[in-house]
C-alpha cells in the first residue's frame, strides 16, 4: 500500500489496499468450506501470498492510470487493462501456484506437515486475479480521479528524463547482449557453486518456550529409582528464575502436544520433563544452565539430555547413524568405532547408542538330575520364582468397564538383594521345602539389556546432539566423510546408514521427485497456451532458476540457512520472475502487432512495464520483511526478498538481452532493416515518430471511443 500511495497517488493507494481483504475474505470462504484449519502452516501461507496477491492489482491498476493519461476515458481504460493483462496474469499466477503442487501431494511426513501451503497460496493468488481484473478495474472506474490527459500522448508519458536515460541503458545491453548474456550465465554459475558454502537445514527449531528434559537411566533400572533421579533435577529445576511451570513424565514421554512432538515408548529406566519458561531468551538460558549443572555432576546417574521442540517431521536425534549386520557383537565393536569418530568430531556436543551400556544380569542354571530326583520340572521352578521375584497374576477385578489384574508375591525385601537369591526355598512335589541352591548355581553375565532389529536386521543405532549454531545437515555430511575410512573396513553382510534429520530431509524429496515431472509439465502447458510459441515457451521457462542469483549472496550476507522454506521461496520466485517474462512477451509482441519495429518493440516493451515491474517488486519485499524475524519463515523471506531484487533487474536489463537473442534481433551499422534486423543506434526521434504515428492510428482511435 505503501508503494502504491507514494508513486500513483492516495486513491490508486486505496485501490490496492482493496484488494487484500477482499482476496483474504474469499480464502477464508473456500477454507471454512473445505475444512481448512487456520494454523501455522496457513498463516505463513497466507502472508506469502499477501507479498504476491498485491501484484495484479498493481499491474492492472497502473495499465489504467497509463491509458488514462493517453486520453482514454475511465470505462476505455478498464477494458483495455482487462484486454491486456488478464490473460498474462493468469498465466503467470498458475505458474506460481503450479510450483507449490508438489508440497499438496507428497506421501511424506513433511508433505503432511506443508500440504496447506500450496492449496492456501493457490485459493489465494487465483483469487488475487479475479479481484485484479474483475474488482479492482470497477474500483477504479469509482475512485479513481479525473486525470489530466497528457499532451503528446502515449509519447510523452515515456518521453522524460529517467525513462530516456533507461532506454539508452537498454540500447547499450542489447547492443551488447553476449556480454550481457555471460554475466548472467556467469553469476549464476557462481550461485550454483555458491550452495555448497550456504549451511543446509531441513526443519528449524521452534520457537515455543518449551525445555525438554530427557532423563534416561541405566535399561532395566526400576521406575522408582527413575523416579528418585528425576526429583533431584525437578528439584533443581524449581529454583531457577526461568522455570515457570514442571512438569514430569516418569516412565514414558510426554504427551503429544505438539504435532512435530513424537512421544517415547514406556520405559521404567526413562523419565521426561517438560519446563515452560517466560520466553525464548529465558529458554535458552536455562537450557544451557541446565547442561551445565548436569556436565558438573547434577546427576551423575542418568544420561540428561535437554532440547528443545524442532519443527517439521519428528527426528529424536539431529545427527544418526544405523549399524546393521547380523551378529550383535560385532554390531557393538562397529558401533564403538562410529561412537568414537563422532565424539573425535568438534561439531558433536554428545554421543549415544539406542542399545545403551551391557548390564550385569543374573542367572541360574538348573541341575536336571536333582530337579528329576526332587519331582520338579523347569516350568515349576520358572513358576515358583516369578512368584517370589516379580509376581503372578491369580485374579481380576472388574470395576466399571475396565479390568484391573491382581497379582501376587513373596512379601519382603529378601527379592531385591540378589545376594541372598540362594536362600529362596521352593516346593517340592510331596510338600518339602527345597533350597534353591541345591537345585542349582546363581551366576552374574553382562548382557545386552534390549536389542533392536530394523527390517528384522540387528540394528544399533549411533546418534548425538550438534553444537550450537549448526546445522543438522551439515554436521551429518562431515560426519560421514570421517566414517568412510570405518565403512571401507566393514565385513559382508554389514551397513552403515545415515538417519536423524537428513534421512528426513531425503524421504521428503524423495516423495516430491515424481510430482516435479508433473509440475514441469503442467507449466510448460500453461505457458504454451499463453505463448502459442515453443522458442517463447522455452524462454520463459530458462528465467525460473535464475532468481538463485540474488537467493545465494542474501542467505550469505544474512547468515540463513537454505531448507525446506527457503526451497518453497525459490519455488514461488520462479513463478514470479516467469510471469514477469510473460508479462513483458506480451507486451513486446502488442508493441510489434502495433507497427513498431523490433528492437523499438523490446526497447519501449521494457520501458512501458518497468513502473509496474518496481512496484510489484517493492511491494513483495516490504511485504516480506516482517517475515524476516519469525524462526519458521524467515529464510523464505529472506529467499524471496533477495531473489526479487535480483529478479527485477533481471527482468528490466537481462529479459531484453535475451530476447533479442532468443528472436535473433540483430543490430546493422547502415541503418537498413533487414529481416529481423534493426539499426545499431535507432534514433529516438524516429521511434518518437513512430509512436505519434501509432498514437494517432486509426485502430488507436477506435479503442480510443470504445
Amino acid at each position: 500500500m505503501l508503494v502504491s500511495f507514494l508513486s500513483m497517488g492516495w486513491r490508486v493507494g486505496i485501490i490496492v489496499a482493496a484488494a487484500v481483504p477482499l482476496t483474504l475474505a474469499a480464502v477464508f470462504i473456500v477454507m471454512a468450506a473445505t475444512g481448512k484449519d487456520f494454523d501455522r502452516i496457513t498463516f505463513g501461507s497466507l502472508i506469502l501470498a499477501l507479498g504476491l496477491l498485491v501484484d495484479d492489482a498493481i499491474i492492472a491498476i497502473e495499465m489504467m492510470v497509463v491509458k488514462m493519461e493517453e486520453g482514454y476515458d475511465r470505462i476505455s481504460a478498464a477494458a483495455y487493462a482487462w484486454s491486456h493483462t488478464a490473460a498474462p496474469m493468469l498465466a503467470g499466477t498458475l505458474v506460481t501456484a503450479i510450483g507449490f503442487m508438489p508440497n499438496g501431494f507428497a506421501r511424506s511426513t513433511a508433505g503432511e506437515y506443508t500440504a496447506n501451503m500450496f492449496w492456501i497460496v493457490g485459493i489465494a493468488l487465483i483469487a488475487s486475479w479475479v479481484v485484479a481484473v474483475v474488482f479492482t478495474p470497477y474500483l477504479g472506474v469509482k475512485l479513481l480521479p479525473n486525470i489530466r490527459k497528457r499532451e503528446g500522448g502515449h509519447e510523452a508519458i515515456y518521453d522524460t528524463p529517467r525513462y530516456n536515460r533507461f532506454r539508452q541503458l537498454l540500447g547499450v545491453v542489447i547492443r551488447r547482449k553476449w556480454l550481457v548474456a555471460g554475466s548472467v550465465v556467469g553469476a549464476f554459475s557462481i550461485a550454483v557453486l555458491g550452495m555448497a558454502v550456504v549451511k543446509k537445514q531441513f526443519f528449524p527449531t521452534s520457537d515455543r518456550p518449551e525445555v525438554l528434559v530427557e532423563v534416561q537411566m541405566p535399561y532395566g533400572t526400576s521406575i522408582d529409582s527413575t523416579s528418585a533421579t528425576t526429583a533431584k533435577v525437578e528439584a533443581w529445576l524449581t529454583k531457577q528464575p526461568e522455570a515457570k511451570v514442571v512438569t514430569a513424565y516418569i516412565g514414558q514421554g510426554a504427551p503429544r502436544f505438539f504435532l512435530a512432538l513424537s512421544p517415547e515408548l514406556p520405559d521404567p529406566s526413562f523419565a521426561k520433563i517438560v519446563v515452560l519458561t517466560p520466553g525464548e531468551e529465558a529458554r535458552e538460558a536455562l537450557k544451557l544452565r541446565l547442561r551445565e549443572a548436569v556436565a558438573d555432576g547434577l546427576v551423575p546417574e542418568a544420561r540428561v539430555r535437554v532440547t528443545q521442540i524442532v519443527f517439521g517431521p519428528p527426528s529424536p536425534f539431529p545427527v544418526a547413524f544405523r549399524v546393521m549386520g547380523p551378529d550383535p557383537e560385532k554390531l557393538r565393536d562397529i558401533a564403538a568405532q562410529v561412537r568414537a569418530v563422532m565424539q573425535a568430531s568438534p561439531l558433536m556436543r554428545t554421543t549415544n547408542s539406542d542399545w545403551g551400556e551391557r548390564v550385569p544380569t543374573l542367572r541360574f542354571a538348573l541341575d536336571q538330575d536333582r530337579l528329576q530326583s526332587i519331582g520338579l520340572t523347569p516350568s515349576d521352578v520358572a513358576q515358583q520364582m516369578q512368584f517370589l521375584l516379580s509376581g503372578i497374576p491369580i485374579t481380576e477385578v472388574r470395576e466399571d468397564i475396565r479390568s484391573v489384574q491382581v497379582a501376587a508375591r513373596s512379601a519382603g525385601n529378601t527379592r531385591l538383594d540378589p545376594g541372598r537369591i540362594a536362600d529362596f526355598t521352593l516346593v517340592g512335589a510331596a510338600g518339602q521345602r527345597i533350597p534353591l541352591s541345591q537345585i542349582g548355581a546363581a551366576e552374574v553375565r553382562m548382557e545386552d539389556p534390549i536389542l533392536r532389529r530394523r527390517d528384522r536386521t540387528p540394528t544399533i543405532t549411533v546418534r548425538g546432539d550438534i553444537a550450537e549454531g549448526l546445522q543438522p545437515p551439515d554436521v551429518s555430511t562431515a560426519v560421514w566423510k570421517e566414517l568412510q575410512p570405518v565403512i571401507a573396513k566393514l565385513p559382508a553382510g554389514y551397513r552403515i546408514e545415515e538417519g536423524g534429520s537428513i534421512e528426513e530431509s531425503g524421504k521428503a524429496n524423495l516423495a516430491l521427485a515424481p510430482l516435479f515431472p508433473i509440475m514441469i509439465a503442467l507449466t510448460l502447458i500453461t505457458i504454451i497456451f499463453q505463448v502459442r510459441s515453443i522458442s517463447a515457451m522455452t524462454m520463459v521457462f530458462a528465467t525460473a532458476p535464475l532468481g538463485l542469483i540474488g537467493v545465494i549472496p542474501t542467505l550469505l550476507l544474512f547468515q540463513q540457512p537454505f531448507g525446506i522454506n527457503a526451497l518453497v521461496g525459490l519455488v514461488a520466485l520462479s513463478g514470479i520472475l516467469m510471469r514477469n517474462t510473460l508479462i513483458l512477451i506480451g507486451q513486446i509482441r502488442q508493441n510489434e502487432n502495433d507497427g513498431l519495429a523490433p528492437l523499438d518493440a523490446v526497447v519501449e516493451a521494457t520501458v512501458q512495464r518497468s513502473r509496474p515491474v518496481i512496484l510489484t517488486a517493492l511491494a513483495a519485499m516490504l511485504a516480506f520483511i516482517p517475515l524476516t524475524h519469525s524462526v519458521f519463515w524467515g529464510t523464505l523471506a529472506y529467499t524471496l526478498i533477495g531473489g526479487t531484487f535480483a529478479g527485477t533487474v533481471l527482468t528490466l536489463v537481462f529479459l531484453p538481452a535475451l530476447y533479442a537473442i532468443w528472436f535473433r534481433i540483430k543490430p546493422v551499422a547502415n541503418g537498413v532493416h533487414a529481416a529481423g534486423e534493426i539499426p545499431a543506434e535507432p534514433a529516438l526521434s524516429s521511434r518518437r515518430s513512430q509512436l505519434r504515428a501509432l498514437s494517432e492510428s486509426p485502430s488507436s482511435q477506435i479503442a480510443q471511443e470504445t
